[in-house]
């Protein structure tokens, strides 16, 4: 008997396994990249109010951003973003003041990466924004 369906369902499955374990091992680069754009974000605001207005610490595969603002000549801290590599997503896990966001992320041909927000696919810089603008920004986005 020749069960031609599950050669084909073997082969999706390897071909599955071998699309996440690419995903997996681009994660950590994938973090880098958005901390990269997420330093020119937080550089940039720290050069408008202050360097201690915003600051952001990357150890061990985590990122964890504070925003400050100067209150009666003191600086107290006004929001704080954590973010951490989800492996069972994939993606990124963002905890924005106890609001947990998700983005997943995926590769392309070409070993280019992908961000997706739900259905929407988004840029690096989109999704920059979505992660910074609140904690910078509460007044103008609230």
């Amino acid at each position: 008997m020749n069960l031609e369906w599950i050669q084909m369902r073997i082969t999706e499955e390897r071909d599955r396994l071998a699309r996440e374990e690419t995903i997996r091992r681009r994660l950590p680069t994938a973090l880098e990249e958005l901390h990269d754009s997420l330093a020119e974000c937080i550089e940039t605001f720290a050069q408008a109010f202050g360097p201690r207005s915003a600051t952001m610490h990357f150890i061990s595969g985590r990122m964890r951003i504070e925003v400050r603002e100067e209150v009666e000549g003191r600086w107290a801290t006004q929001s704080e973003i954590i973010i951490t590599i989800d492996l069972k997503l994939p993606g990124f896990r963002i905890d924005r003041a106890g609001e947990p966001y998700l983005v997943e992320v995926g590769v392309l041909a070409g070993d280019k990466i992908f961000y997706r927000d739900g259905d929407d696919y988004i840029t690096i810089e989109e999704l920059t924004r979505r992660i910074l603008d609140r904690a910078l920004f509460p007044r103008l986005t609230a």
